[in-house]
């Protein structure tokens, strides 16, 4: 292959999936305890064990965008040796990565004019960009050209459909996305927020589940409603720390889809959303109603 298909360690994708598929996938920095890590798709710094557990011990997690110099760094090394490159990462809509990923290639550009870069804002969050590089990295594997695999991109990005149901409340009023009083009533009568993304690649609370026993069935619906050719579909399975649950809506959805695949939620992430978040990805339409 004459270029590399690169993505960020936002996408969740596990190693083996990587493996299958052959994305380069840049590693993402991450802080607990006054140290830095860095998340790997092996997570060979700290394991999602370990780091779910400090979550759930009150031990704070702040991640990092990848900078300039590191993306400078990770594209030269092929740039060096000749090849292409394409990159989709985390979305513009939740990260500032991209506009950094933009400045770095405008300067790589001209210093290699020879050769090609192309960056794309996935508009795509979490698992729903693996799933999106997952999908584009089967047609990387199978010889698509650049050109006709960033149309490819282009094409599903507004595709893939992101349903996330978020446990850890404490943790979201941690990260100061909800406020204290919300998350002590949503304990209280248990409630869950039920978030998606929109066509910028936001994440949107779209509404509110009560009670746990109706996550599973919440998720089916919506994947009922907005796949296109479901019965013929991939669909992935990602979960923070809630294997239990992701096992159970694989069980709901069996029947329904071609294939399933579970994917772990990382510390990129896995820091702003808790242990226990539960998501869908497919295709489809992209609805924000609940």
């Amino acid at each position: 292959m004459d270029y590399v298909f690169m993505t960020d360690a936002s996408c969740d994708l596990t190693e083996k999936q990587v493996n299958e598929i052959g994305v380069e996938v840049l590693p993402m920095e991450f802080h607990m305890d006054d140290k830095s890590y860095l998340h790997y798709t092996d997570a060979r710094m700290m394991s999602l064990e370990e780091f779910y557990g400090k979550l759930k011990q009150g031990i704070n997690s702040k991640t990092t965008q990848i900078n300039y110099n590191s993306f400078t760094s990770y594209f030269e090394n092929y740039l060096k040796a000749g090849k292409d490159i394409i990159y989709t990462g985390i979305s513009t809509g939740l990260s500032g990565t991209f506009s950094t990923c933009m400045m770095a290639v405008k300067d790589l550009k001209e210093k290699y004019p020879d050769r090609k870069i192309i960056a794309i804002d996935s508009l795509c969050d979490s698992a729903g960009l693996g799933f999106l590089v997952y999908l584009a990295g089967k047609k990387y594997a199978e010889g698509t050209s650049i050109d006709e695999l960033a149309k490819y991109i282009e094409d599903t990005r507004l595709k893939v459909c992101h349903w996330f149901v978020v446990e850890d409340l404490d943790q979201l009023k941690r990260g100061g996305r909800i406020s204290a009083v919300t998350a002590t009533f949503g304990k209280a009568l248990q409630i869950k927020p039920l978030i998606s993304v929109d066509d910028g690649g936001h994440l949107i609370n779209v509404g509110k589940i009560r009670g746990k026993s109706n996550i599973i069935s919440t998720l089916v619906k919506h994947l009922k409603r907005d796949a296109d050719d479901l019965k013929n579909s991939l669909v992935f399975i990602a979960h923070a720390d809630n294997k239990e649950g992701a096992l159970e809506l694989q069980k709901a959805v069996k029947g329904m889809c071609k294939e399933t695949q579970i994917c772990d939620i990382g510390p990129v992430i896995g820091t702003h959303v808790g242990s226990g978040m539960l998501a869908i990805l497919f295709l489809g339409k992209r609805n924000l109603k609940f």
